[in-house]
């Protein structure tokens, strides 16, 4: 059986012939705005008013609590993810999970913007990445559920390009609102809930075809079915590559703000929140180029895992360029570079984990698992950089472990056996 086969199941062929055509006509665009909101919760909170936010409570302290946070608060992203993928499996819905989650986040975002103490930003970031961890999870399972595996390239190209277009939305609305935080956390959890509720009224539910019962299970064999993925070859590779990859570019993206105050010799009169705001456009219109590119070269030429592995060298290489040049120029010329190969590896890894899902049934389970490749470095990012700042003593050996992460990442590709 090929890996096309394997992610095509019946159950979801009958739901793409009963699916009234008419709401389905913007389902991609849709699923661009739901991604691009999602991505600009995290983009712009974790990038600019959670460091900000924390800085102004803690400045003495404020790189080793931004790490505590980031690291207690991946327990609740990396656990709630596929949990909620198994449920919304379940339920054979997707919509009721995607607005719940998103309508919660905005809840969290708020209590986030209120609070004055550390302890409680922590507690309310935690809220906000477990109930945008829930939306997430069954807003990835869409691809899967609905698109062909012959245009999953393209589809993913398009869906990628929410990170280029809802980071760059995010890191504006932050560096415009870090003074005024509170609004920038509302804004930023409306256009989430806003885009869920598009989403689940123009695109319904297609039920899905209601499995057999199937007999009791204890607790141990359950909690080993839902993470059987792992013991396929092929996905445990790539859920490893994504891993390495996003491990190693929000080490250093989760940290710029800091980076840019501490590190980089900016131009005179250019503070860090104003040259996060010309960086992240410049990074982002390279993502959006090598997103849409690569997705559709990767279609056309049948091939995903060239295309994986240069893009994740070409961004783990252009980590030294701070490194060796803490300059403006060379944030410049590295936000550039980056963003081209983490674009392209962002767009078609997709690809190439929905061509390795084990089973088609349990997509969204599985896919809840991978994104613990996704979501849980992010989260986590901060807590490893801030032990290799303090420890290491500065920003360059970040970049030079970011780097390595990155390029360990395009050599886990080579291992994947099943995609061309």
């Amino acid at each position: 059986m090929t890996a096309d086969e394997l992610i095509q199941p019946d159950a979801s062929s009958d739901a793409q012939e009963q699916a009234p055509a008419p709401r389905q006509r913007g389902l991609m665009l849709l699923l661009l705005l739901a991604n691009a909101s999602m991505l600009a919760v995290y983009m712009g909170v974790g990038s600019v008013l959670l460091p900000t936010h924390i800085a102004t409570l803690d400045p003495a302290n404020k790189v080793a609590v931004l790490g505590v946070v980031g690291g207690v608060s991946a327990v609740f992203a990396t656990a709630f993810n596929p949990i909620a993928g198994a449920l919304s499996d379940r339920t054979g819905r997707r919509n009721p999970w995607i607005l719940g989650g998103a309508l919660a986040s905005l809840a969290g975002l708020a209590l986030l913007g209120s609070v004055q103490t550390v302890l409680m930003v922590g507690i309310a970031w935690c809220l906000v990445q477990a109930t945008m961890n829930v939306y997430q999870a069954a807003v990835t399972a869409i691809v899967p559920d609905r698109v062909p595996a012959a245009r999953r390239g393209t589809a993913s190209a398009l869906v990628g390009l929410a990170l280029p277009v809802g980071g760059t939305a995010g890191v504006m609305i932050a560096s415009q609102t870090a003074a005024r935080p509170t609004i920038g956390y509302l804004v930023l959890g409306a256009l989430a809930a806003g885009a869920a509720l598009l989403l689940t009224t123009f695109c319904r539910d297609v039920p899905r075809r209601e499995a057999a019962p199937s007999p009791s299970v204890p607790k141990r064999e359950r909690l080993g079915a839902f993470l059987s993925a792992l013991s396929h070859h092929d996905f445990r590779w790539a859920f490893i590559g994504r891993a390495l990859m996003v491990l190693g570019y929000f080490s250093v993206i989760g940290y710029q703000l800091y980076i840019l105050d501490d590190h980089i010799a900016l131009p005179e009169g250019l503070t860090p929140p104003e040259a996060m705001a010309i960086l992240t456009p410049v990074s982002m219109a390279a993502m959006a180029l090598s997103t849409v590119v690569g997705g559709l070269l990767s279609d056309r030429w049948d091939r995903r895992k060239i295309f994986v592995g240069v893009s994740a060298a070409l961004a783990g290489a252009a980590m030294a360029i701070p490194a060796i040049s803490p300059t403006w120029t060379g944030m410049l010329v590295f936000s550039a570079l980056n963003g081209l190969g983490f674009g392209c590896f962002m767009a078609v890894d997709t690809a190439v984990v929905t061509l390795v899902l084990p089973r088609a049934e349990d997509a969204a389970r599985d896919m809840g698992v991978l994104n613990v490749a996704n979501a849980g470095p992010q989260i986590v990012a901060p807590f490893v950089a801030s032990a290799i700042v303090t420890a290491l003593g500065g920003y360059t050996p970040l970049f030079i472990i970011g780097g390595a992460l990155s390029l360990l990442g395009a050599l886990s590709v080579v291992l994947i056996r099943g995609v061309r």
